[in-house]
């Protein structure tokens, strides 16, 4: 089959022939319907040998849902042929984060090597893809694995991070969502489903404020040295009550300290490497910082029934297989609208 590898470290991944893997006992085999291009791969695509502990080579692609191919020895409770998305994060399965679903704080995970499918195992980008045990699937239900491979990482991350701030946003409240890109244009949803909060969307791409007006933001404000001033006016000089950063550079995350209130909360899910001098009145008083990372499994299901019911829907631009390095191209130029998603079996 043919797998995107990550062969060499600061190199760009390549397409190769692979075998296709066997299911050994407890494991499941994943016939992959889409897997999302996350603007994380990019970043991983340019970091150093020893900057992460995953050993090279293996398959891209952490965003992933597909069809049950075939069952492991041992493993019960599953069809063959039943639509799955695959939980992002492996973490040992054992230690009481990992038993809570949320195996992004597994207190192992140092000892593990890797991350997940795509980080650090083989992940989706392939026309199969192994998972090592089934806790790490959610039922689809009646959700194409084409259109819902985003939900499992692009709308998870963001909806984890909201509701860790949904008992602020009550009725008055504001909520800005800096890029509206994979994440953000998701985030926009997000809170348009759960919370009455006044939605505002920044951008430096016209095209993307469009979209968040599209999905439901009640303001666009374009990206610049006036978009401080302008969330301040729209929210009566108070700022707003969550500022979920889905970019995380040296600019966004200074205009996040400009524009949350007080005792408010801003929730960096961008991981483009910015820095921020922190001292005294940096926030306002009581507002917090918080690195919020994916989100539990049991999450993962809430986000599927919100899209089962209508409430948010991804949009995304398909790829097949072969023209996956296309993907991560249109991604580094920001000409995506959404989500890139890879659909080896068409």
């Amino acid at each position: 089959m043919q797998a995107f590898q990550l062969v060499e470290w600061q190199q760009p991944p390549v397409l190769r022939d692979v075998p296709v893997p066997e299911p050994g006992p407890g494991e499941v085999l994943v016939k992959v319907g889409g897997a999302g291009a996350c603007h994380s791969d990019l970043h991983l695509m340019e970091w150093p040998a020893g900057f992460l502990p995953y050993e090279l080579p293996f398959t891209l692609g952490h965003e992933n849902a597909g069809w049950i191919e075939a069952l492991g020895p041992g493993v019960k409770g599953w069809e063959v042929g039943e639509a799955v998305a695959v939980y992002g994060p492996w973490g040992c399965g054992r230690c009481r984060p990992c038993r809570t679903g949320l195996e992004t704080l597994c207190e192992r995970a140092a000892q593990l090597g890797a991350a997940g499918g795509g980080l650090g195992r083989n992940g989706g980008m392939a026309e199969y893809m192994l998972v090592p045990d089934p806790r790490l699937l959610v039922p689809l239900g009646d959700l194409d694995p084409r259109d819902a491979a985003p939900l499992s990482d692009a709308a998870l991350t963001p909806y984890h991070a909201i509701k860790l701030a949904l008992h602020q946003l009550v009725p008055g409240t504001s909520a800005v969502v800096i890029g509206v890109g994979g994440l953000g244009h998701m985030a926009v949803q997000i809170l348009r489903a759960l919370t009455p909060a006044r939605v505002i969307a920044t951008d430096v791409d016209a095209a993307k404020l469009a979209l968040a007006v599209d999905v439901g933001a009640d303001h666009a404000i374009e990206a610049g040295e006036d978009a401080a001033a302008e969330i301040r006016e729209l929210t009566g000089g108070i700022g707003a009550t969550l500022v979920l950063d889905c970019v995380g550079s040296n600019s966004t995350l200074t205009l996040d300290t400009q524009v949350v209130a007080k005792g408010g909360a801003v929730m960096v899910v961008g991981v483009a490497g910015g820095t921020l001098e922190y001292r005294f009145n940096t926030l306002p008083s009581d507002a917090s910082l918080t690195h919020p990372y994916w989100g539990s499994i049991v999450e993962l299901g809430e986000v599927l029934e919100l899209a089962r019911a209508g409430r948010i829907t991804p949009h995304a631009e398909r790829f097949p297989l072969e023209r996956v390095a296309d993907a991560y191209e249109r991604m580094q130029s920001g000409t995506l609208s959404g989500r890139a998603v890879i659909t080896p079996h068409g």
